[in-house]
């Protein structure tokens, strides 16, 4: 099935670097243009007309309603009140929600009541609860919204008791970070210039700690840090249960952070320096007698310290946690008096769970039911600890940490009534390039043939030291259940095996990922797995450049794409929402250095005429706060330009009130599904 396409083209030739850089679609990057909204509406128009040929989608809509109504279950933020009670806030969704709930639950015995529901907020379902954080003593919780997938929000107070929210009202709070006094009665928390304080465009950045008392208006809260810093930097606030020390945390892209602190009893005392001036990441973890840091300073697995508030000068840190084979990837201090230290380690991506003293002595593992993911979490004065689980076929669950044992019991988990396939999962090995050895998951029903004939989903992303772990997920289960096979390459440039392994995959290393992801797809034809005409590739956001280079740079590996809100045009990619944020990882164009590298292997520019590419279906979304939608509509011009084969369409859709992922209803996440679903299902012949 195809779909003609021609798209107006302007001749925009610049030199840059020395190097003429044609730029034919550059009109499709004003959002605002009715030429460009016209262009839009006629794509979508074309993929509708593609789906709606398509057989089979009432049952997969059904199916992906069904799974979807598992939901999720996350871990509590437990907090101790004023009468010694412990209150747990949790968020939560299952069955018909549209939204997740933040929920409150009062004694561990308790049951849970929806302190904030976003679903009467808005019409079409499309508000969500964007960040919460609750007050020491569990009576207020300071909350955010999103519309839209927008991402921006407004910090508001919600009384617990009550339920109702206080008159304050603090805005340009996106991602906000909020770190309560005691006494609920005040906070610490980041916030964005206003428009207009700042140079058009600006408002994204510039993200500065202000100090906020409840009934004060926010236009005059005091400036705390931030002022005169980078605009790039990014501050987080946190402060010591017993409000003496504030802590900032600064993140200076993905490889480079900062820790400050203040000690708030000593009058017009200076943030002092812990961590700065080395290439490294510190997460700062603050107690009333001392403060833990993670970091993977000489120890691309990472490690964790002890500092004295009194004495936080380098050379006094007291190692508790070396270095080990694992990544030391979350970590959690709880039991009080008796401190117990609860450390996730990531193993090839899959987590396994320990007990250490507070000096650092092994007290034992924590059992897990599942090969999978976990979150570890607790409160500092609490004698418990919480494990958020899941994997491929494990929905979302909780699980309790007795302290003294390692036994868990089941907090809180979803999905009891939906019946999923029997899934095996097992690991197999690339040799990339350059010979590193490149791990991927591989997930399928039991009895799957090695002959070559199983159509097989490989997704990847390889950036910004995020690690892909197994997670539940309805497209994985779904291409199951059609009698595919679904695999997760763990690329450079994430987070799997450590900041080397980070590093081997970003700015002018970012070849490397493309060739792990080549390696694997190689891998999984050689094992018998697929074969290149039934082999479709999936990658969302860094993943989705990653699926627009693999189909410019190997188009005859693939059949078939998914390029979901991707990046495309690297050489512009800075200009547009938060892209500047992201120049420590790929690099900043006006470089010359770095704009070799970049347009070396920008899809926008690799793009060939009279090539047989990959079927791709491009998308992305008008509110997406992160990547701008110019980069699919560019991306998917060109590549509808270039195709040789007729058959096999490259299609664009672009979604209204969506953004970059977060938030999405589950009405809307259906229909995505189900386009996506059915695109790839038809082009790998599963249909």
């Amino acid at each position: 099935m195809s779909i003609p396409v021609a798209t107006r083209r302007e001749e925009v030739l610049e030199t840059i670097h020395g190097v003429a850089v044609a730029d034919p679609y550059r009109w499709l990057e004003n959002g605002e243009s009715p030429e460009v909204r016209a262009w839009d509406e006629e794509q979508n128009a074309r993929t509708r007309a593609w789906m709606e040929r398509v057989p089979g989608r009432d049952r997969l809509r059904a199916r992906a309603r069904e799974l979807l109504s598992i939901g999720y279950a996350g871990a509590p933020a437990p907090r101790r009140g004023r009468d010694g009670t412990w209150r747990y806030f949790h968020m939560r969704r299952e069955g018909e929600q549209e939204q997740a709930v933040l929920c409150a639950r009062d004694g561990l015995q308790g049951t849970d009541r929806v302190l904030v529901d976003p679903a009467p907020m808005s019409p079409d379902g499309t508000t969500a609860i964007d960040w919460w954080s609750p007050s020491r003593d569990g009576a207020r919780v300071a909350w955010g919204l999103s519309e839209a997938g927008s991402e921006e929000s407004t910090l508001r107070i919600r009384d617990v008791a009550s339920g109702e929210d206080l008159p304050d009202r603090i805005p340009h709070t996106r991602h906000a970070s909020v770190a309560w006094l005691p006494g609920g009665d005040a906070f610490f928390y980041t916030r964005y210039p206003a428009p207009g304080s700042v140079p058009p465009g600006d408002e994204k950045y510039h993200c500065r700690v202000f100090r906020h008392a409840l009934g004060d208006d926010p236009a005059r809260d005091a400036l705390v840090f931030g002022e005169g810093r980078d605009k790039l930097d990014v501050p987080a606030v946190l402060a010591s249960p017993d409000g003496r020390w504030l802590v900032v945390r600064v993140h200076m892209g993905w490889q480079k952070s900062e820790i400050w602190v203040k000690d708030l009893r000593a009058e017009d005392a200076p943030f002092l320096p812990v961590a700065r001036g080395v290439e490294a990441v510190y997460e700062p973890i603050p107690l009333d007698d001392v403060l833990y840091v993670l970091t993977n300073e000489g120890a691309p697995r990472y490690r964790l310290f002890a500092v004295d508030w009194a004495n936080p000068a380098r050379d006094h840190w007291r190692e508790v946690l070396p270095e080990g084979e694992d990544v030391l990837a979350d970590l959690a201090v709880v039991g009080g008096a008796k401190r117990v230290l609860l450390a996730s380690y990531l193993h090839e991506a899959s987590s396994r769970i320990a007990r250490f003293s507070a000096e650092g002595a092994p007290l034992g593992p924590v059992p897990l039911p599942v090969l999978g993911s976990a979150g570890v979490s607790g409160a500092h004065d609490g004698d418990e600890a919480f494990v958020e689980l899941t994997s491929f076929a494990t929905p979302w669950q909780v699980l309790r940490v007795d302290l003294a044992t390692g036994a868990t019991t089941t907090w809180d988990r979803v999905g009891a009534g939906v019946k999923l396939p029997d899934v095996r999962v097992s690991m197999l090995y690339a040799t990339s390039k350059d010979g590193t050895r490149v791990p991927m998951f591989v997930v399928e029903r039991a009895g799957t043939p090695r002959d070559g004939s199983n159509p097989t989903v490989l997704y990847g992303y390889g950036g910004f030291n995020i690690a892909q772990t197994p997670a539940f997920s309805v497209r994985t289960l779904m291409t199951l259940e059609h009698g595919g096979v679904w695999a997760v390459a763990l690329l450079r440039g994430g987070g799997e095996l450590g900041e080397e392994w980070h590093r081997a995959g970003m700015l002018e290393h970012k070849q490397n990922v493309f060739d792990d992801f080549y390696a694997c797809a190689e891998t999984l034809v050689r094992e018998g797995i697929t074969r290149p005409d039934k082999l479709g590739i999936v990658g969302g956001s860094n993943g989705g450049l990653l699926t627009a280079t693999a189909v410019t740079q190997r188009p005859e590996l693939f059949r078939t794409a998914l390029s979901l809100v991707p990046l495309a045009d690297m050489l512009r990619y800075h200009l547009y929402r938060i892209g500047a944020l992201w120049i420590a990882e790929y690099g900043d164009p006006g470089d010359p250095a770095a704009f070799a590298w970049l347009h070396a292997y920008s899809p926008y520019h690799r793009a060939r005429d009279g090539v047989r590419y990959p079927s791709v279906l491009f998308a992305t979304a008008e509110s997406d706060s992160r990547v701008d939608p110019m980069h699919a509509r560019k991306m998917a011009a060109r590549l509808q330009e270039a195709q040789a084969d007729a058959t096999r369409a490259i299609l664009l859709k672009i979604e209204s009130r969506a953004g970059h992922g977060a938030g999405k209803p589950v009405a809307k996440l259906v229909e995505q599904l189900v386009e996506e679903l059915a695109f790839l299902f038809h082009e790998l012949g599963m249909l």
